[in-house]
């Protein structure tokens, strides 16, 4: 069922990424060479515009009455799990409410990531014409000043958690808050782990630059783009003598540093183990909390 769910959130985010680059396409709206060429077509031609999202509507909620039919004749009955790092909240398939609002948020998860994936390809910046396609679907966005950029998706994903988590409480899905300003604690808790997603871009593009440093792949400008991003990346380690001869560590060291820092953010530290009178392992003597300890603390 996993592999199903994400078949169909990748259908529906190419029905959503094709809505808005129909939206900017300039030979979606052609420049009449003739007089005949400017009169208006008798057939509605605002059909192209909206039919995309309604496929899209329409694809979350037949999925939902497919996860209700089937996942509620299993056994034990299944239950779609929602991974957002620092929590998986689970929505058993037996109530169809709770499912349509997985088929919603499952979606709304990718959603997320892909358009994280594009803000900070904004936020590096690159030549075109490969920029022109995160601007296509960024819009007047990209144009922001940078540290807008940054601050756009805790601000927009903590607003969004606040909300969805009364729905959530009111549904048994996650444990209720003990107070407001825990609630929005673990909002802002949320958005800053949702923003870890940004390591596996990273790392996708240290590793197309360091691939690209030993093949040539040619001159063509999804390259360029690639090795522009990655050395903005690799910038903080300019000083630092990571070249030996040909051979430059950098994207390796940086790629290493990437999954640290999330896994120390998102885990926490644990440092110097200790073993008990009876063989038990105690506490280690630092442990400095992660996201994901912090929003279980917060959660109760």
């Amino acid at each position: 069922m996993g592999l199903i769910d994400f078949i169909l959130n990748l259908a529906g985010l190419l029905l959503w990424l094709n809505w808005r680059a129909a939206k900017e396409d300039p030979l979606g709206k052609p420049t009449p060479a003739t007089l005949i060429g400017t009169l208006r077509r008798a057939e509605p031609g605002n059909a192209r515009r909206w039919h995309l999202p309604a496929a899209l509507g329409g694809l979350l909620l037949v999925r939902a009455l497919f996860y209700w039919q089937i996942g509620s004749a299993l056994k034990p009955v299944w239950a779609g799990t929602l991974d957002l790092g620092v929590i998986a909240p689970s929505f058993i398939s037996s109530s169809f409410g709770r499912i349509l609002l997985f088929s919603i948020f499952s979606f709304a998860r990718m959603f997320g990531i892909v358009y994280l994936w594009l803000l900070l390809l904004s936020i590096l910046g690159g030549p075109m014409p490969t920029h022109r396609l995160v601007k296509m679907q960024l819009g007047e966005i990209d144009g922001w000043p940078r540290w807008i950029k940054f601050l756009l998706p805790l601000a927009v994903i903590a607003l969004l958690w606040w909300l969805a988590s009364w729905m959530l409480a009111w549904l048994h899905v996650i444990p209720p808050p003990v107070s407001p300003g825990r609630r929005i604690a673990g909002a802002l808790v949320v958005a800053l782990g949702s923003c870890l997603v940004w390591k596996f871009l990273i790392v996708a593009l240290l590793a197309l630059h360091l691939l690209n440093s030993y093949i040539y792949f040619g001159r063509h400008p999804f390259w360029n783009y690639v090795n522009a991003a990655a050395k903005k990346l690799l910038r903080p380690l300019e000083k630092i003598p990571l070249r030996t001869g040909k051979v430059d560590f950098a994207p390796v060291v940086g790629i290493a540093l990437v999954f640290l820092f999330a896994h120390c953010l998102q885990d926490g530290i644990g440092l110097i183990p200790r073993a008990g009178e009876s063989g038990n392992p105690l506490p280690p003597l630092v442990n400095i909390p992660g996201l994901t300890d912090i929003y279980r603390w917060l959660s109760h």
